[in-house]
Formats: C-alpha cells, structure tokens, sequence
C-alpha cells in the first residue's frame, strides 16, 4: 500500500520531495520505488529475492512446539502449572530430534501471540436456570420490568455484605518525590467486621452499616433503615436485588420483605451471580481506595474508616453507568460449556 501510494502521487504530478513529505519517508524511498515501478511495472513493487540462510526448520517443526505450548504440563507428567519457555524447551528437546533454541521458540510463540505463562480464570453457571433468573436483573438496570418502562416512582436498590475485612496495624510510610508509600509486610491483628451495604442504583448512593456478625437481624434492620430514606418511603415500587447469602435467602427472605413492605419486590440473583450484583462495584472501590495498604488499630478503627468512605462517596454520588445486557449474558452462556 505504501508503494503503490508512492506510485499514484507521482503519476498525479508530484515531485519526490512532496511526495517525501506526504507520506514521511526520505526522498531516497521515494526513488527506489519510483524506479522499480519504471522498470518492471506492478512486478516491481514486490518484495525482491534475499539471500541468507535457508530455513532450518520445517512447518512441521514449528506446528509440534506451537502443540506443545498449547497443551497442560500435566499431559507431560510435569509437576507445573503452567510452561515458560525455558518448559517448552525441556520437552521438545526429548521429542525433535533438531531442537530449536529457546529464542527461537519465543519467536514462533511470540508471533502466534501464543503465551501459556499466563492464565486467566471464568466461572461456570452451575444453576440450570441462570439465564432466567439473571435476565429481570439485567432488564431492570436497562429500565424494564416485566416487558414494561420503569417510571420515575419505582427505585432499583443492589445489596450485599462484604465480610471477613479484617483490622490490621502496620508501619507504613508516606510517599515522596520518586518513591510509593510503603507498607510493612507484617501485621498485628485486631479482628474483623462485616459491611452490609445497599447502593441506590438510580442515584448511586449507598447506604451500609458495619457489624460484627452477618445475621439476617443485623441485615434487616439495614433494610428498614434504606427503606426509611425519602427515596424509598415515597416511592411506588422498591426493588431489591440480592444474591442468596444466608443474611437474605430467598427461601425466606423474599417473604419477609413482603409482609414489612408492601411496595416492594425481592429479586434474587442465581448462584454464583454475584457479578451481576452492582454493589460489588462499590465493594470494589471501597478496597482499593479505603482498605488496600490501610493500617487499623482496632476494629472501631476499621469500622470508622469505611464509615467515613461512605460519607465521602455520597457526597458526590454517581450512578455506575451499566452496558451488560441480556444479550451478552446469552452471548455469554453460549460460549461456555453446557451447565450440568
């Protein structure tokens, strides 16, 4: 394409220079290729015959390593993992009788984009009916329930505990020019607490609660306290959704939401949907930026840290801008293994 662009602007009149400029190359490119095309037309645009060494190794050679990167240790009787390329090199020195070298090899897989020192992990749907009870989740952070527009009385509420955050102590020192904050490896140990928490989704808002067991008692008075909030006494419909954590287990949870509020409807995700839960984004942020590398003394200190996240956060809330539709989630099952 390069060539051939070279070629058209000098048939459209302009001189080497421009065409040097136009494409940013040197008026040297601009020759040799102006010359080829002179002397043996479109033939001359193509690569020219290079010397140097003949190949060493067949396709053959270079299809059995790309076979073997692309097989587990375990069919080798490797006590590994994974293969570096150091592996690759140990097994087909036993099956090729002309090895090629490790550079060698890093070069094919390099160029098959090819790296099975890395890895990557999924999760499986185990309910059979995943995709239906996924879908009025999804519908509802698209705006619809039942087929039907969402109205501006209803509100979406995501809820969840995030447990076992533990209160540790360490030294820690403070950033400087060229240099992180670091973070002693050791630590003290103070206990841990649970963060029951429920994100508006409409508003982005979260409203939680930090306790020292993750019962049912403790979650539903998290729920009187949410639906308490002027959002939710005044609203027509108040949906929950949830996963199927003992604290609001479908089996008994739903009916209680039910009895205390009439206005309310109780959306469980399937097991092992917690991803599809928002207020795991929310989760997610709050580690990162209020616990990861934190030192606490106490669990009244760890609890007043995430305490004061929250009051941060909703300062200035924002709803997650949410795109996974029904659709992908069918793209999605498609594609994995058949649930059992």
């Amino acid at each position: 394409m390069f060539r051939a662009r070279i070629v058209l602007l000098a048939a459209a009149g302009a001189t080497n220079t421009e065409i040097a400029e136009e494409l940013a190359c040197t008026r040297k490119t601009v020759r040799k290729w102006r010359g080829r095309f002179a002397e043996a037309g479109r033939a001359g645009l193509a690569d020219a015959p290079r010397s140097g060494r003949p190949p060493i190794y067949d396709d053959t050679v270079r299809a059995h390593i790309t076979a073997l990167a692309c097989e587990l240790p375990v069919k080798h009787d490797l006590p590994l993992s994974r293969l570096s390329i150091t592996d690759i090199h140990m097994v087909a020195v036993s099956e090729i009788d002309l090895c090629p070298s490790p550079s060698t090899i890093a070069a094919w897989l390099k160029h098959a984009a090819i790296k099975p020192w890395t890895w990557t992990s999924w999760k499986t749907p185990r309910d059979p009916e995943f995709a239906q009870k996924a879908a009025p989740v999804l519908d509802l952070y698209n705006g619809t329930w039942n087929g039907e527009d969402l109205t501006d009385g209803d509100v979406v509420i995501c809820a969840d505990e995030k447990t076992a955050i533990k209160a540790r102590s360490r030294h820690r020192s403070p950033p400087g020019p060229g240099t992180p904050l670091h973070v002693e490896h050791e630590y003290d140990r103070h206990g841990g607490c649970t963060y029951q928490a429920a994100l508006i989704v409409g508003t982005g808002e979260v409203y939680g609660r930090c306790v020292t067991r993750n019962t049912r008692a403790n979650f539903e008075r998290l729920v009187e306290d949410v639906m308490n909030h002027p959002i939710c006494s005044t609203a027509d419909r108040v949906f929950w959704i949830l996963d199927n954590g003992t604290a609001h287990h479908p089996n008994t949870f739903t009916g209680w939401l039910k009895k205390q509020y009439d206005n309310v409807e109780g959306v469980h995700l399937p097991k092992g949907a917690s991803w599809l839960n928002q207020i795991e984004l929310y989760f997610s942020v709050l580690t990162r930026k209020a616990l990861t590398g934190g030192s606490f003394e106490s669990i009244v200190e760890l609890m007043h840290q995430i305490a004061g996240f929250e009051v941060l956060w909703n300062a200035v809330p924002e709803p997650f801008e949410w795109t996974y539709t029904t659709g992908d989630l069918e793209r999605l099952l498609a594609k994995l293994p058949a649930i059992a």
